[in-house]
């Protein structure tokens, strides 16, 4: 995904809320259903992530690699992630 693209979700993604918490327990594998499901619904998301910076850091990177999606922009506890959806 070249930066254009990206700058394309990011403005896309301005004004959606946050569809996915991830709280004290961390990224389960409820959350991962949970976000399997609504990735294969809106493709683009904003994910809350409620911890310490590394440990966001460290959540984002396992979220995107188990579900396949691209991490689109981290700012603060707010993550944007998109896969596309090829049935839609």
């Amino acid at each position: 995904m070249n930066s254009a693209d990206k700058k394309k979700l990011r403005a896309a993604a301005h004004a959606l809320n946050p569809v996915v918490m991830i709280g004290q327990s961390g990224l389960t594998e409820a959350v991962l259903a949970e976000l399997e499901q609504a990735l294969n619904t809106h493709e683009l998301l904003k994910v809350k992530v409620r911890a310490e910076r590394d440990e966001r850091k460290l959540i984002c990177e396992k979220m995107c690699a188990s579900t396949g999606a691209d991490l689109i922009q981290s700012i603060g506890q707010i993550a944007v992630i998109y896969r596309l959806n090829p049935n839609k």
